[in-house]
């Protein structure tokens, strides 16, 4: 790739990730964007920019995905679709796949054709379900409520706890926080805030043990150092909002760790020092031969004094 073409690259991968930080926020927050009308159309620009700056580039894996959000969000635009938690987690699926391509291109080895392919053939069965459950929004349909909780006797305290009605909107609130100190500079104060905000997040679901573990492993995640904030962003916040429509739909014990975010929350393996050999044993010789033998007999054993002998007799001829 020439310089020239490297620099408009550079420049693309830079609008891209701001757009993509106004989608992330705007499907965090969809709720409140379908009563924006502004907003809404925020977000539709923001997929289109990337469709036409891909499309412009050739990078065409980026350009069908931003293209398949770009309609899913012309049909908010031109429609007042009711957002549930599905239709939230739904795009935030979909969104991903737009991510890590944007991820991938910035990588050392650039975008490569075959992976490219491969995230956009996965992601085809989220689309599809998005656009039918939209469809089905549009034709009536009604959006899924959160399901009813029944407790039994001894947890009746602890989902009375849970069952809040505004669970998911107190985690959305907190997950605006921590996109806000990721796009800091990293520090030991930011780190702080961040975990100071997962705090905040382990007594929204207290006594759900699902969802304790889920955010203990987070913490541990954010206090290790060698976890950049760029590789922490996107797996926690995704982690936790998955975990938190769970959680308020009364389906905690669907709440699981990814493999990434485990791997996140593993401290790096440090290797063993290794031991220094033993420095052989020293004696000091004198010159004259009946002196040299006699420190050496009482010096080495009878299988040492033997290999002696040998080496002494192979010198002497």
């Amino acid at each position: 790739m020439d310089s020239g073409k490297q620099k408009i690259v550079f420049y693309f991968i830079e609008e891209a990730q701001e757009h993509l930080e106004t989608l992330e926020k705007g499907i965090l927050d969809l709720r409140a964007v379908m009563e924006d009308q502004e907003r809404v159309n925020e977000m539709f620009r923001a997929a289109h920019s990337v469709k036409g700056g891909a499309a412009m580039l050739g990078f065409d894996s980026i350009k069908t995905t931003a293209h398949k959000l770009e309609d899913c969000f012309k049909i908010l635009r031109e429609n007042p679709v009711p957002v549930d938690q599905k239709l939230e987690s739904m795009f935030l699926k979909v969104y991903d796949t737009l991510q890590i391509l944007v991820e991938q291109l910035q990588g050392p080895f650039g975008l490569r054709e075959d992976e490219a392919e491969k995230a956009v053939k996965e992601a085809e069965p989220n689309f599809a379900k998005l656009e039918a459950y939209l469809n089905k929004l549009l034709t009536g349909g009604a959006a899924e409520a959160p399901a009813p909780v029944t407790p039994q006797p001894k947890q009746v305290a602890k989902q009375t706890q849970v069952a809040a009605p505004n669970i998911t909107a107190q985690v959305t609130e907190i997950l605006k926080k921590m996109l806000q100190v990721f796009k800091q500079q990293e520090t030991p104060a930011t780190r702080q805030q961040l975990e100071s905000l997962c705090k905040q997040l382990l007594k929204l679901g207290s006594g759900v043990e699902t969802w304790q573990t889920l955010i203990k492993i987070t913490y541990k995640a954010i206090v290790n150092p060698k976890n950049s904030y760029r590789n922490l962003a996107p797996v926690l916040i995704k982690e936790i909002k998955q975990a938190s429509d769970l959680l308020a739909t009364g389906k905690s014990s669907a709440i699981a760790l990814s493999p990434s975010l485990k791997q996140l929350a593993t401290p790096p393996q440090v290797a063993p020092t290794p031991t220094p050999a033993a420095a052989p044993q020293q004696i000091t010789i004198p010159v004259e031969p009946k002196s040299a033998a006699k420190v050496i007999i009482q010096a080495f054993n009878k299988k040492q004094l033997s290999e002696l002998v040998v080496l002494l007799h192979k010198a002497a001829r």
